[in-house]
């Protein structure tokens, strides 16, 4: 029997060549699978695929594009029974070394695809934020609806505090 080596998942820079894409694809098994859903707050993640290709753009950037495909188990908004959802998400980003890292309490937010380059451009970490990106915030299961509540009736007065304000106004402006 033959080991084989997982796929890298983070590739140093300095080792990259800039006249050549290079191609990748992660699969992540089931123990890393369960340990991102459950960082996530997921129910299951049975499968997961993020593929593409890393390449030197403009002068010293570099340029990550690809698909992230994922199946993921939610717990439903209403019933918390359990929603799969299949993912399909292109993915994009540039690496720049002219971008810094914003610091500080108060920070503009930079443009969502450019991000500061630094020593090795992790895969893994972008494949799991692409996710968290993607996740669909209020799962609802089939047929599960919130109880709305009642509207009042139409024959029902409803109570107006400013109704009789006009009447007051015009009471205090009358001589004494």
């Amino acid at each position: 029997m033959t080991d084989m080596k997982p796929p890298q998942s983070r590739f140093r820079v300095a080792h990259l060549n800039p006249r050549q894409p290079t191609e990748f694809t992660l699969a992540p098994d089931a123990a890393t699978r369960q340990a991102l859903a459950a960082e996530l707050g997921l129910l299951d993640l049975p499968k997961l695929r993020f593929a593409g290709r890393i390449q030197a753009v403009a002068q010293d950037a570099w340029q990550v594009t690809g698909a992230l495909k994922a199946r993921v188990v939610q717990p439903c908004v209403v019933t918390l029974a359990p929603v799969t959802t299949d993912l399909e998400e292109p993915v994009h980003r540039v690496f720049s070394p002219h971008v810094s890292a914003p610091e500080g309490d108060e920070i503009e937010m930079p443009d969502d695809e450019l991000e500061p380059l630094g020593p090795f451009i992790d895969l893994a970490a972008i494949m799991a934020e692409e996710l968290s990106l993607a996740l669909p915030l209020y799962p609802r299961a089939k047929g599960a609806e919130l109880d709305t509540p009642e509207t009042p009736d139409a024959e029902e007065p409803t109570r107006k505090p400013f109704a009789g304000l006009a009447d007051l106004l015009k009471d205090s402006k009358k001589p004494q």
